[in-house]
């Protein structure tokens, strides 16, 4: 919707990491722009606010920052560029709801804001997700966009005495069912929020040792920032030993996994997207992360899982 918004068209530009799921790219990519991948940075695993200015022509619309974990951008640089240059900043908060960056909520800094609700995600509805506007003007095509590109939503608050297409759009509008589970969650925001960052700063607190001693490096979380637990990860020096924690951890029960091939090593990306620079971080995050499990129901397992993860790390 946020690509449909623009009215992105073939030769346009949209910046964005590499480091990120395929619908980043995808959404862009299905209106004929061409996706434009930075580096990140090895903190936080975002875009790296100081290489984008690098990667801008003429032909660039937009730059599309990934909240990656739930962990905040640099978005006062990123806001700082679009203004300067004319462009709209799309943020990608898939895992970012909950999470603030200088007390304000991610999602709700760019232009527009992405928000998923998948069953992966820390309130979710299956599928779905939500689109946020901080300019009026997207209002009224946003809601026919989502109406299948009628004004349906208008002719419900009697403003057009029929509605009729006047527009592109789809069927974005979630189920009252869906809605409905959505909706429960929310109610508990605060209690599923605390039992993810339990799970997370415990996590945290046991590898303490294990980064100081060079085994390992632990998330970053800025102090102007606040995150949501989305997701706990651990750097690993090299991918053997990456695939070894995986394989070790699979024999023990406990299903400890990598996260995303970097866009820009895939068939789609080497054909479809330019890069940026040599993109050096990205392509160490892809080989050498490991997500470990987080999720509220696992708290009374969790230190038999921290012992067995601990056990691992002293074997690489």
């Amino acid at each position: 919707m946020a690509a449909l918004l623009l009215q992105v068209r073939p030769g346009d530009e949209v910046v964005m990491p590499s480091f990120t799921f395929p619908s980043t790219a995808n959404a862009f990519l299905l209106r004929g722009a061409k996706p434009v991948f930075v580096d990140i940075r090895p903190d936080t695993m975002n875009l790296d606010e100081t290489l984008v200015e690098a990667a801008l022509t003429r032909k660039t619309k937009a730059l599309v920052p990934v909240h990656y974990a739930g962990i905040p951008a640099e978005m006062d640089a990123l806001g700082a560029l679009a203004r300067r240059r004319n462009l709209v900043l799309i943020e990608d908060a898939a895992q970012g709801i909950l999470s603030t960056y200088k007390k304000r909520f991610l999602g709700t800094i760019g232009d527009i804001g992405t928000i998923s609700f998948h069953e992966t995600k820390i309130l979710i509805s299956g599928e779905g997700g939500a689109l946020l506007l901080n300019d009026k003007k997207w209002i009224d095509r946003a809601e026919i966009l989502r109406e299948k590109g009628t004004d349906r939503s208008r002719f419900f608050r009697g403003e057009v005495d029929k509605y009729t297409w006047v527009d592109f759009g789809s069927s974005y509008v979630q189920s009252d069912i869906l809605a409905a589970f959505l909706w429960s969650q929310f109610e508990r925001s605060g209690s599923i929020l605390a039992a993810r960052l339990k799970i997370w700063n415990a996590y945290h607190k046991a590898f303490d040792a294990f980064e100081r001693s060079g085994r390992i490096r632990r998330p970053t979380v800025p102090g102007h920032c606040t995150h949501n637990g989305h997701i706990y990860y651990l750097v690993l020096p090299d991918r053997r030993r990456r695939d070894a924690f995986i394989r070790r951890s699979k024999e023990k029960g406990i299903h400890a996994i990598f996260h995303y091939v970097p866009l820009h090593q895939s068939r789609m990306g080497s054909r479809f997207c330019r890069t940026s620079g040599r993109l050096e971080h990205t392509v160490q995050a892809g080989e050498r992360i490991v997500r470990l499990p987080i999720w509220p129901g696992l708290r009374p397992r969790l230190g038999r899982v921290i012992e067995i993860f601990s056990k691992i790390l002293k074997t690489l």
